[in-house]
């Protein structure tokens, strides 16, 4: 089984596009969604829910009123303006960190698991796809991203696909680093700005640190090819493979509003250039 993450050193470069547009040019895979915060593969995909998990991710505190004597001392060491003045304490500010359950004399209050989010494991018309959701304002979306990617591969275990697609979270922090953790090749895809080439540097740095092999794939090239040429240049420098070069289309918004990948929704220039890039994708990620 080979393990293929998309990722973004930001948001808006075009990396659920392209993770899509493969979803419909690979032939036997497993697709995972690991961008947990704000999925969105889902919107091209129409996947068919089959499964669904709850996501306990933090502790969350809980008061029992009956033995609270109103004492004062959550509120006095509360943090995080979790605790109200009637000593209430709001679920949304609550960050699990136990201090009230610890000066609580009453012992009135407790940690409790607290439900994060849900994974969910769907059919899409390309194959299998494991995803998840992460509700406003919870953490541990590290943890979450995990859990896609261990569903993901029990699916591919379990329908012996052998190959796992996996749309990941832009940036460089925990959510990215299990979105790549253990795969065989990460592909960064980049956009020709001076916060893209910053931000594809540090996210290749990300990839490089955990020894993890890197493709980039530059998008919207045109926009700014001096800047693209910078892109590739680092690429070079850096023994980094390039995986080509993209225009900026309007055709991928029109397939978004179709529901359809690009792959599906037209067979022109820019469809003609993803199918170049899956392929040398292909071969870097058996090799």
């Amino acid at each position: 089984m080979k393990q293929l993450t998309v990722i973004s050193g930001k948001g808006g470069t075009g990396k659920t596009t392209i993770t899509a547009a493969f979803a419909s040019l690979a032939r036997n895979a497993v697709l995972a969604d690991c961008d947990v915060d704000a999925a969105d593969l889902h919107l091209i995909l129409n996947p068919k829910i089959r499964e669904t998990m709850e996501f306990k991710g933090l502790k969350i505190a809980r008061k029992d009123s009956d033995k609270c004597i109103s004492c004062g001392k959550c509120l006095e060491h509360c943090r995080f303006n979790a605790i109200d003045g009637n000593f209430n304490i709001k679920d949304t500010g609550c960050e699990g960190c136990g201090v009230c359950e610890y000066v609580c004399p009453a012992k009135a209050i407790t940690l409790v698991d607290r439900i994060s989010g849900h994974a969910y494991l769907s059919e899409t018309r390309f194959g299998p796809m494991a995803h998840a959701a992460l509700k406003t304002a919870e953490e541990a979306s590290g943890m979450l991203v995990s859990l896609v990617r261990e569903n993901a591969k029990r699916l591919a275990r379990e329908q012996n696909r052998d190959t796992v697609i996996i749309d990941g979270p832009p940036g460089i922090g925990c959510p990215v680093i299990s979105a790549i953790a253990g795969v065989d090749l990460v592909l960064v895809v980049s956009e020709p700005t001076v916060s893209g080439v910053h931000d594809a540097e540090r996210v290749l740095g990300v990839a490089k640190h955990f020894r993890i092999p890197a493709m980039m794939l530059v998008n919207k090239a045109d926009l700014n090819p001096q800047m693209a040429e910078k892109l590739e240049r680092y690429c070079l420098d850096s023994g980094v493979k390039l995986a080509g070069r993209l225009p900026y289309d309007n055709v991928t918004t029109e397939a978004m509003i179709a529901g359809k990948t690009v792959i599906e929704y037209s067979d022109g220039a820019f469809s003609a250039e993803l199918r170049e890039v899956w392929a040398k994708v292909l071969v870097s990620l058996q090799a």
